[in-house]
């Protein structure tokens, strides 16, 4: 769970964050775990605040250069793919790693019957 001190300091310091009154607003739980990847992020160190909306804004310009219709729907996408980003280039993780990860979580995820809780295996990794 994140905390609400965190998320308040995150939705001031990256002023795109959807949110309303009482704070960020996910259209789906994924959002909302980036969202939380991202904070836990941030309070390990791994970046500043300004520096993650500088990334995030250089993300969301290169998709909208691509075509991104920017309706508002694809803004976790981005914020993945600056989380992605900016934890390869700090070295956290390789983007092969990341990869990777990511190709065994779909494997597994294909496998897993909907809603049983997705495991991930040795051979989802092959």
């Amino acid at each position: 769970m994140m905390s609400s001190s965190a998320a308040a300091a995150a939705t001031a310091a990256v002023p795109s964050i959807p949110r309303d009154a009482d704070g960020p607003v996910f259209r789906a739980p994924w959002e909302a775990h980036a969202f939380a990847m991202a904070l836990t992020l941030h309070d390990r160190g791994v970046f500043t605040w300004p520096e993650w909306a500088a990334a995030l804004a250089s993300e969301i310009r290169r998709a909208q250069a691509a075509g991104d219709p920017d309706t508002g729907e694809t803004y976790y996408l981005h914020w993945l793919a600056t989380l992605e980003g900016l934890v390869a280039s700090k070295g956290v993780a390789s983007i092969d790693t990341l990869h990777r990860y990511r190709d065994a979580w779909d494997h597994a995820a294909d496998r897993t019957p909907h809603g049983r809780p997705i495991e991930l295996r040795d051979e989802d990794f092959r």
